[in-house]
């Protein structure tokens, strides 16, 4: 059937099967609770992911759906919280109660070729929300599954793995690796790396230890209008690429002695030109937030495998005007001070203070840089070969993502979304 609409291009149809509970196929953590950390409180959103995976031309991709479903069961096993539900402790934090509740798990079927789909790294809600299930009669996030997963086989026999995972149960790292192990479990191999789920090794200390300022939870006045900026314009969404000759000359820019990684380079490079492209008064308060990976800066490190969300914000704060009015090298010393600071102490004091304060970040004049470079989405085969393209299917306002190149150079995608008229002064920032 040939789908297209008014002007010849393809229409995007895909339906979807009713809904199926998948539970684990052995009983794991019956009727207990399980811990969640500080670290899990302060992110407990929904991470939708899409995961695209071309035909194979030595193999079927009709049973698809039976396999990924089989799979899933089995390796729920060893994820088992992710069967459960999100409720509320009686100190008043969230936790998982392991009811067995289970995976809402849809197949779905496209009428057209994968080509359809195009490049994700710009996000595209619309036509990438048709990958990826939400419950609708979920009216607050205690009623939303944990887990839901959506595989979605297209005519030419490529298919789509799309995800909504709550960010309290996984970051990155873990998403990776639950995605590695259930990928295993489809090809029968036994799991590379089992996950260690035990959190109370993240426990707040008691009574708590506030030994550092933690200006990620500071709320910043909103000087420059920026609230009714985004609400008032359209969000445009834009991707670009820095090739390795680029990425060099911003470590140069970004370098004054020593040495610069290109995520602090870009990073400062991005948050600089953000600032001005939303024309924030000079003495407007802005921060940068990123992920810091503290799976090894924890003392004693957290057990290799570690599942949950092994991260806390890196933040830098200063004025607008004085971010603007530096040379880049400014912004990445603030980055790599961060990163520097972020020891053991400071992670702990991070956890102790939402304990006493249970504040979460403030996005007022606030970017927030995540980084996929080093995260390996696209490594997981499920019996048809690796991801072609793995990407988010939405991308929270004042957040950018970072994305690696699938050509295999050394290059950076950077995901930018502004209100319209900011693009613009940002494309044109950037010469483009």
């Amino acid at each position: 059937m040939d789908n297209r609409d008014s002007n010849g291009e393809v229409t995007f149809i895909v339906t979807r099967s009713e809904p199926v509970r998948v539970h684990p196929v052995e009983v794991a953590g019956d009727g207990e609770f399980y811990f969640l950390s500080n670290l899990d409180q302060n992110v407990a959103g929904i991470m939708k992911t899409v995961h695209l995976f071309a035909a194979a031309t030595d193999s079927s991709t009709a049973d698809v759906g039976r396999v990924l479903r089989d799979a899933l069961a089995k390796v729920l096993v060893h994820f088992y919280p992710f069967s459960g539900s999100l409720t509320i402790s009686p100190e008043g934090k969230l936790i998982v109660k392991c009811d067995g509740r289970g995976v809402p798990f849809v197949e779905a079927a496209a009428e057209c070729g994968m080509e359809v789909v195009g490049d994700i790294s710009i996000p595209d809600p619309e036509k990438l929300g048709k990958l990826v299930y939400v419950d609708s009669r979920a009216k607050n996030i205690l009623q939303t599954p944990l887990l839901t997963v959506q595989v979605t086989r297209f005519e030419c026999g490529g298919f789509v793995v799309g995800l909504a995972m709550n960010h309290c149960m996984a970051d990155g790292i873990s998403s990776v690796e639950f995605l590695q192990s259930w990928a295993e479990t489809a090809r029968n191999r036994r799991l590379s790396r089992a996950p260690f789920l035990d959190r109370t090794i993240q426990r707040a200390r008691h009574p708590p230890k506030i030994e550092f300022p933690h200006h990620e939870f500071a709320e910043l006045e909103d000087e420059s209008n920026l609230t009714q900026l985004f609400e008032s314009e359209p969000n445009r969404y834009r991707a670009f690429t820095f090739g390795s000759d680029e990425l060099d000359r911003l470590k140069l820019m970004a370098t004054v002695d020593g040495s610069c990684t290109c995520f602090v380079a870009l990073s400062a490079f991005i948050w600089r030109s953000w600032t001005r492209a939303l024309n924030m008064d000079p003495h407007q308060n802005t921060k940068l937030l990123f992920a810091v990976d503290v799976r090894r800066r924890f003392q004693p490190p957290l057990p290799v495998g570690f599942f949950g969300n092994g991260v806390v914000f890196g933040c830098c704060l200063c004025e607008a005007g004085e971010l603007q009015d530096n040379p880049v090298s400014f912004a990445a010393r603030l980055i790599q001070a961060a990163v520097r600071n972020t020891t053991d102490r400071f992670i702990r004091s991070a956890i102790d203070y939402f304990e006493s304060n249970r504040a979460r970040p403030s996005l007022t004049a606030t970017l927030v840089i995540t980084t996929w470079t080093k995260l390996k989405f696209m490594s997981s085969d499920f019996g048809w070969g690796e991801a072609v393209q793995s990407g988010p299917a939405e991308l929270p306002h004042k957040v950018v993502v970072f994305l690696p190149q699938v050509n295999g150079m050394k290059s950076v995608t950077v995901v930018v979304g502004l209100p319209a008229s900011s693009m613009k002064a940002f494309q044109e920032m950037l010469g483009l």
